[in-house]
């Protein structure tokens, strides 16, 4: 939702199947940043929203946290108020290395200081004194080396070890949790320092449930070390593009494995023959990977599998017909894939199926007449397909249809009519220059939309009438249409928005911020390439949950922009321009 309103057509995100390419696992970059800091602060915005009153409990660690220069030592303490104490510390970010040794040896079960600055392995000696009741620990991001792990062995007992971004260990580190034996759930994501080598380690760790590897980029050949750990379930190997048809084998036997991750990986069809022993799989990600429709004749074997991703992955009509075989599926994702309406055939029968993807296939308004009898469908994505007004008719039937993207599609207004007896749709999105006030007129009956996207209609300020039926509002994106800030007035009242994008709409005035001061419950607020100066930013000190904020191409600067942050706005941390 920047100011040019770019939308997901470029490139694919390798991690997040769903979107477009992010930054936000770069270690030193600020989208992380600001994903962490979005997360909080829209927790703690709710808590306020809700008028919850603290309990004496938290009252009291509250206090305690905020003298914490006068305690040295909280070991006499019950564990469960040291655990309090400890999470309320790291949640405000008053945890220093001075006050984490008034921890040692107060036996907490929980220690998460994931992205949390300055842990290092001078802290590990207290957090390794916990011993045998220490359960969960997550130090991502952290500059802890081999020398700190060193000290895991301390604590045996280990079930949950998160180590994302451990960019400073070594395989010799890794050898140090080959005796957590315990150890149930292992995440070691975006960690270049795994190597096929340092695996080994992981051969021990045999009550393994859970293994996330996610863009460990040196793994080819380590997966051998895996073949024993018989309770595996989980395991993540998704943008490990070192991984191959090699790999596969050896999970050929781990036959308790209910979801595989592995999209952007270089698995083929001879890859994916191992796996046919997999009979419990319910999970499979195979997006952007090199494999066919061939790959279906041994995935029509997983008689379990609840959930397949083909994102990506070329396939053609030719084949298909193994996709009847899938009864169970719930969630099908064919998007970017050369399918046409032939492949639909194959899908008709799915009865169990509540979500398909068709996103920019060869799709068009004979292949929805194949889905007419899917009644479970929540969510139906038919974004840049060739589906018209006419083929929506053949939706009418599915009343529990909660999503659908028309974006890019040839639906014009006639055909938004044949949507309004779907009453349980909650999130639309049909933004196309085709859409006018007349469309928007034709979906008033559907009161329980949360999330509209109208990207690029041409709505007008007396289209704007018709937002009064839609109270439960929460998302609203009416970028690139012809409104003016008496259009505006008929969205001020929709108290429920989190989020309002109005970009594009080149005659918006300082007047528009002054009706929206009343959104108190806005999270994100675009409007860009707008007429909105600096004296408009005063209308904004009443948006006190607001944590994104887009004025770019307006007359503002970022000074003034600054200026309001700092005295109103405590919770924004993304703000355009900066």
């Amino acid at each position: 939702m920047g100011g040019a309103c770019s939308r997901k057509r470029d490139l694919v995100d390798d991690g997040d199947p769903r979107g477009a390419v992010s930054g936000r696992y770069n270690k030193s970059g600020s989208s992380k940043q600001l994903m962490f800091a979005l997360s909080r602060s829209s927790s703690d915005a709710l808590q306020r929203r809700q008028g919850k009153c603290p309990s004496l409990m938290e009252l009291c660690v509250r206090k305690i946290c905020e003298d914490i220069g006068r305690y040295e030592s909280f070991f006499m303490l019950p564990r469960d108020v040291s655990q309090q104490i400890f999470d309320e510390l790291v949640r405000s970010r008053r945890l220093s290395e001075t006050h984490l040794e008034a921890f040692r040896d107060c036996a907490l079960q929980d220690i998460h200081l994931g992205e949390y600055p300055g842990v290092k392995n001078s802290w590990m000696d207290v957090i390794s004194s916990q011993g045998q009741s220490l359960l969960s620990l997550d130090i991502s991001c952290s500059d802890i080396s081999d020398s700190g792990l060193c000290h895991l062995k301390d604590c045996s007992n280990l079930q949950n070890l998160i180590y994302n971004y451990s960019d400073q260990i070594s395989d010799r580190g890794l050898e140090f949790i080959s005796g957590l034996s315990n150890l149930t759930s292992l995440s070691f994501k975006r960690s270049n320092a795994i190597t096929a080598e340092g695996m080994r380690a992981f051969a021990n760790l045999v009550n393994l449930v859970k293994l996330d590897l996610e863009r460990c980029l040196k793994i080819h050949g380590g997966v051998v070390h895996l073949k024993g750990l018989n309770k595996l379930e989980s395991l993540n190997i998704r943008c490990c593009n070192c991984i191959t048809d090699a790999d596969m084998k050896p999970l050929s036997g781990l036959t308790n494995l209910k979801e595989l991750q592995m999209s952007c990986t270089k698995v083929t069809d001879a890859g994916i023959a191992y796996l046919k022993g997999l009979r419990k799989l319910t999970h499979l990600n195979l997006e952007g990977c090199p494999v066919t429709a061939a790959c279906l004749e041994f995935i029509s074997g997983f008689i379990s599998l609840l959930d397949l991703n083909l994102n990506r992955c070329g396939l053609s009509d030719d084949g298909c017909e193994k996709f009847a075989d899938l009864v169970k599926l719930r969630s099908l994702n064919l998007g970017f894939n050369n399918i046409t309406d032939s492949c639909l055939v194959h899908l008709k029968d799915l009865n169990n199926l509540e979500s398909l993807n068709l996103d920019s296939c060869k799709i068009g308004d004979e292949g929805l007449l194949r889905l007419k009898g899917l009644l479970q469908l929540k969510s139906l994505e038919l974004s840049d397909t060739e589906v018209g007004s006419n083929g929506l008719r053949h939706l009418s039937g599915l009343n529990k249809l909660e999503s659908i993207n028309l974006s890019f599609t040839l639906v014009t207004d006639s055909g938004l009519k044949k949507l309004s007896g779907l009453t349980s749709l909650k999130s639309l999105n049909v933004d196309d220059r085709q859409i006018t006030d007349a469309g928007l007129s034709a979906l008033t009956s559907l009161t329980g939309l949360t999330h509209l996207d109208l990207f690029g209609a041409r709505i007008t300020d007396f289209g704007t009438n018709y937002f009064r039926n839609f109270k439960n509002l929460r998302s609203l994106e009416l970028c690139g249409g012809s409104i003016t800030d008496a259009g505006v007035k008929n969205i001020k009242d929709l108290t429920s928005l989190t989020l309002l994008n109005l970009s594009q709409n080149g005659n918006l005035t300082d007047k528009t911020l002054e009706l929206v001061s009343g959104l108190t419950g806005l999270v994100s607020l675009n409007v860009s390439n707008s007429r909105i100066t600096n004296a408009g930013l005063v209308h904004l000190k009443p948006l006190k949950n607001l944590r994104s904020l887009s004025l770019e191409s307006c007359k503002v600067t970022a000074t003034e922009l600054k200026k309001i942050q700092l005295a109103a706005l405590p919770n924004l941390v993304s703000v355009r321009p900066e």
